[in-house]
């Protein structure tokens, strides 16, 4: 039941081949291991990062034991030397790493950020520990997941008890998770999603998958959904989003982040004021305060710039 797992992190691992191959990243950490999904797609870049340790943290000795097993059984992956890089297995809370100042160069965090209580704390505390220059990575589960069960929880929740009940966990938008990387001090943030829709026979082989994945509702104070609940949304997934075959779609929004510790060699915006071409030198028409002057035909700068007016879009 790993597949979506390893799937988000062969994704999240390719990004690193949109950073400039000079960037080596001798201490890596992989937050939330899990059963070793990043190590696993680590290995297919032939470790042309320079990874000398690898350090997998997860919370879950099971999960520590089954990537061991795992690494085990897995072909080396060669360091910068020819060497087989160190992998490093640590009981850990993702709240609570206890890692020292500016002493990574890479933390990758793979589906696992999303099930932290203090999401904030645990950027910011990753930040920290960041040398400069280095870098975060991380993929988890946004607001837009399951949109299609949810609906059908809610529909059976109002036919069969005139409310509705929370069935599934919390998740973050991409606005929200925008600003957790600017709020944290990470420099150059970025962040981008994916929709990866997956097909199922019914409902209750996806609900089946979700547990076994890791990935059911884990609200403290969740209510039980009894069975006639069940029954009447598995009824209204097949019926309002079912292909006519007896298949049903269960879409998974992945948020990506990358952000930077702060350094000196990166880029910054430019002070206020200091530009140096004014609109005269673009050869603009300007009101005498620096402000584009448009005629009375035109409605935006993309038609003084050649573009066509609007109105003839439209036409």
């Amino acid at each position: 039941y790993a597949y979506l797992r390893d799937e988000v992190a062969n994704r999240l691992v390719e990004r690193l081949d949109d950073i400039h191959e000079s960037y080596r990243f001798a201490e890596v950490i992989d937050l939330g291991c899990g059963t070793g999904h990043v190590r696993r797609a680590l290995s297919t870049l032939g470790n042309s990062r320079g990874i000398e340790r690898l350090r997998e943290f997860d919370m879950s000795e099971a999960m520590l034991e089954r990537s061991r097993a795992d690494l085990a059984v897995s072909p080396p992956v060669h360091g910068p030397e020819g060497d087989d890089f160190a992998v490093e297995h640590i009981l850990a809370d993702e709240e609570e790493l206890g890692l020292e100042k500016e002493s990574v160069d890479l933390i990758i965090s793979c589906m696992g950020l999303h099930w932290v209580n203090d999401l904030p704390g645990t950027i910011r505390m990753i930040r920290r520990a960041l040398k400069p220059n280095g870098l975060f990575l991380c993929a988890f589960l946004g607001g837009e997941t399951l949109a299609e069960m949810r609906s059908s929880f809610v529909l059976a929740d109002l036919e069969r008890r005139g409310g509705v009940s929370q069935h599934m966990s919390p998740l973050v938008s991409v606005a929200d998770a925008g600003a957790l990387l600017q709020a944290s001090g990470l420099a150059l943030p970025t962040v981008d999603t994916e929709i990866i829709s997956i097909g199922y026979p019914d409902a209750w082989t996806l609900w089946h998958h979700l547990r076994a994945m890791g990935e059911s509702n884990a609200n403290l104070h969740r209510s039980t959904a009894s069975l006639d609940n069940m029954l009447a949304a598995a009824a209204t997934f097949r019926e309002v989003y079912g292909d006519g075959e007896g298949n049903v779609p269960a879409t998974f929004q992945v948020i990506y982040l990358i952000g930077w510790a702060p350094h000196e060699s990166q880029q910054r915006p430019l002070a206020r004021g200091s530009a140096q071409l004014s609109l005269k030198d673009l050869g603009l028409p300007d009101d005498g305060a620096g402000r584009i002057k448009l005629d009375d035909d035109v409605t935006d700068l993309g038609t003084m710039l050649g573009g066509k007016p609007k109105d003839e879009d439209a036409k």
